[in-house]
């Protein structure tokens, strides 16, 4: 592989991506043979949202690689207030050897990598949630044996997570439905990327504000929440907006009948799907959940083996002559 940061999942190849699916899956299946492979380095975990899945996956991860971690709270940093992005890489490049950020604005997750000359990986942004995307990949893989082809249906707001399927699924071949409410949909520069990507790999992407249209005949069915952080002031108007998008029994079956059901969680059942889809047979939310730990395990691997921890590193001649 030859990238340095994980920001978002256009920034892949095919070939890239699907490297990290194969070593998630050696990861998950041998985690003992990579028990060493960090051990030394540690992880500066950045944290302005709050959060379960991602915090604990990454924690344990890099335990589990041989490594350290660093939980790093709003009010340890004040990101951009009280310490400018810039300064704050410029610290953490020094004393770590990556680099995790869970933040509001894509845009101090690009600018802190362009400072930080040690690897950056996205652990959520406003526009893009990679790591979600390459847990949601792997567990579609492992479910029904294949990627390419199959025909996924996300229903909801066309928010990160939905930008990081689109681009994933149009990295690996698949059709990728969005269904939205009018005015909801994912952001055009997003859906361009997309479907021009899909051009070349044989997926297809299709944005719709039809949910039936989407889901019928879909393999997998995707649902995330209708109001994410930052949004607690539009909750109201969201529920009634987004109310014929809830997956329901009646919507669900009109996927196939081995159909999977996905969510990236927190959810809230009876909003935007029943109980009786997320806690059904088809229901894959929690092994979803478990594969954040896998997949991010080998995006720790690649990006952080070849750092060398701070005391390896050459230290400047200094010259006092005439001082």
């Amino acid at each position: 592989m030859n990238i340095r940061d994980f920001i978002s999942l256009r920034d892949l190849s095919p070939s890239e991506m699907g490297h990290l699916l194969v070593l998630g899956r050696q990861i998950k299946a041998s985690p003992a043979r990579y028990s060493e492979t960090l051990r030394g380095k540690t992880l500066a975990m950045i944290f302005e949202k709050p959060s379960l899945r991602t915090r604990v996956s990454f924690d344990v991860g890099i335990h589990q690689l041989g490594g350290n971690s660093i939980y790093l709270s709003p009010s340890d940093i004040n990101l951009g207030k009280r310490e400018s992005i810039h300064d704050v890489a410029m610290t953490l490049e020094r004393m770590v050897q990556g680099i995790m950020i869970r933040t509001f604005a894509h845009e101090r997750v690009e600018e802190l990598a362009r400072h930080a000359d040690i690897p950056v990986i996205n652990g959520l942004s406003d526009f893009s949630h990679p790591c979600q995307a390459m847990a949601d990949f792997l567990t579609i893989w492992e479910v029904k044996g294949k990627l390419e082809k199959l025909k996924l249906a996300y229903v909801g707001d066309g928010n990160n997570v939905a930008h990081s399927l689109m681009f994933g699924g149009a990295q690996l071949g698949l059709e990728v439905w969005i269904a939205t409410p009018k005015g909801y949909e994912p952001k055009a520069e997003a859906i361009d990327w997309a479907e021009r990507r899909a051009a070349q790999t044989g997926g297809i992407i299709t944005v719709t504000n039809d949910p039936k249209a989407a889901v019928a005949g879909a393999d997998i069915v995707y649902a995330d929440v209708w109001t994410s952080m930052g949004q607690e002031d539009e909750a109201k108007v969201r529920k009634q907006t987004f109310g014929r998008y809830r997956v329901d029994a009646e919507l669900f079956e009109t996927a196939k009948s081995n159909a999977l059901f996905m969510h990236c969680l927190p959810a809230h059942r009876d909003e935007e799907v029943s109980a009786g889809v997320i806690d059904s047979e088809h229901s894959v939310v929690f092994q979803q959940a478990e594969n954040r730990l896998h997949v991010q395990k080998a995006i720790l691997v690649e990006l952080m083996k070849s750092v060398p921890v701070a005391a390896m590193r050459p230290a400047p001649a200094l010259d006092f002559v005439g001082v």
